[in-house]
């Protein structure tokens, strides 16, 4: 899918949760869009620099980035405090529990769900031994099938 129709359909999921897909918010989800790749605050500062010549604090991408997690258009990997787009802007979230395949060597990140039912067998599971899942989030340390070949 092209980045105008994303970031059209972006801008649609705001509207439809009462917010605005603000030119600041665009630009730093296009760079994310764009690079396809897990990403930082002050790395996004530095390619929205590079890419629309605009200077952005790493606050300020900080808040843009809570935002657009908020609204669901970007997820924060956990393993590596970095930030990738969703893959599924326009697709109903409580579907399945977000996964993610992370490139430790050049921080490719692909979005796979886990079906729900197998998410629910888990924290069935869980429950069972004591515990309570806290977040359905998982994130798989991997080597894409490029990196893999240079290996």
């Amino acid at each position: 899918m092209d980045t105008e129709l994303i970031l059209q359909r972006a801008a649609e999921h705001c509207v439809a949760q009462g917010e605005k897909l603000t030119l600041k918010r665009r630009q730093v989800l296009t760079c994310l869009i764009q690079l396809d790749k897990a990403m930082s605050a002050y790395e996004l500062a530095d390619n929205c620099k590079e890419a629309f010549g605009i200077t952005l604090f790493p606050m300020s991408v900080y808040r843009i980035l809570e935002f657009l997690q908020t609204v669901g258009l970007v997820h924060r990997l956990r393993t590596t405090n970095k930030f990738i787009a969703c893959a599924h802007v326009d697709s109903d979230h409580s579907r399945d529990a977000a996964q993610f395949l992370v490139c430790k060597a050049c921080d490719r990140v692909e979005e796979i769900g886990i079906a729900n039912p197998l998410s629910e067998a888990f924290a069935n599971r869980l429950e069972t031994l004591g515990f309570q899942l806290m977040n359905k989030q998982v994130e798989l340390e991997c080597l894409c099938k490029d990196c893999a070949l240079t290996a």
